[in-house]
């Protein structure tokens, strides 16, 4: 049967999310089409009462699995600890999510059929739909390139999966032979999908909108800012052009980006719009 096959959801949590958005995230993963699914919540360290308290109306559910970490680690450590425990549990398909998106309902319909047709797929992911603070949609989708190779062209200038809207089967990990890469507080997701193309895997997305993605008004002033990560990055971007043979233009691509990374929010902002 279609739904023979096990999914484990891992969303990770901590201090900075806001429990309304979480309720949303968790309520959207529980209510997917696709029924066959265990979602396993990880707490990156000490949380405020209004987030305890909204994970607490989930505990008890046969379908959640909160794992509470005592001191904040990051996302990559989490992530990983999350992975081991759902593999010791069984399951052989792994999707993530993240505390201020919503899955639409079809997400792993979609998702576990595209990989039950396609065996040579390792990851697959989708388009996503960018909402603002309130869950309306701002008019902006973006689309990833469906087939690996283009995955792998396109991955010299930008990830070629949405990292929150992604369905792994556990041999990615296996054939890059790590998890995520725990020294990284960000950019977690690239360094993951340099290290699985590497290997050779298989990357693909499913053309519909699998996720409706959070963008906030601050989400600039918070996130990829500063001259110590923009410096990091191109480092790591010039590693990974390096290690998949990119070349000339991906290099100069990457200067760019670094370029934008420390200008002025206004500029970032125009830059996103137009990109």
């Amino acid at each position: 049967m279609f739904e023979d096959y096990k999914i484990a959801v891992l969303l990770p949590v901590y201090k900075k999310d806001k429990p309304t958005y979480l309720s949303i995230a968790i309520d959207s993963i529980l209510g997917q089409t696709y029924s066959n699914i265990r979602l396993f919540i990880g707490v990156d360290g000490p949380v405020n009462k209004e987030l305890e308290m909204c994970l607490l109306k989930y505990e008890a559910l046969e379908k959640v699995c909160i794992t509470r970490f005592l001191e904040n680690r990051g996302l990559a450590v989490v992530l990983n600890d999350l992975i081991t425990l759902c593999r010791r549990e069984g399951f052989d398909y792994i999707a993530r999510m993240d505390a201020d998106d919503i899955a639409l309902p079809d997400r792993f319909k979609e998702q576990m059929y595209y990989l039950l047709l396609h065996d040579e797929i390792d990851v697959v992911g989708g388009a996503i739909e960018e909402i603002d603070e309130t869950g309306t949609l701002r008019g902006k989708r973006i689309v990833y390139p469906l087939e690996p190779e283009a995955c792998r062209s396109f991955f010299a200038y930008r990830n070629p999966l949405a990292h929150p809207a992604v369905l792994f089967r556990y041999r990615f990990f296996e054939k890059t032979g790590c998890f995520y890469r725990p020294e990284y507080r960000q950019n977690q997701d690239t360094l993951l999908w340099y290290d699985g193309l590497l290997k050779k895997c298989n990357i693909a997305n499913v053309p519909n909108v699998v996720l409706h993605f959070r963008m906030t008004n601050d989400l600039f002033k918070k996130r990829r800012n500063g001259f110590a990560f923009a410096k990091k990055s191109l480092k790591d971007r010039f590693m990974i052009n390096k290690g998949l043979g990119y070349g000339l233009y991906a290099n100069l691509f990457a200067i760019m980006i670094f370029l934008i990374t420390i200008s002025p929010v206004w500029l970032k902002k125009l830059a996103y719009r137009v990109r």
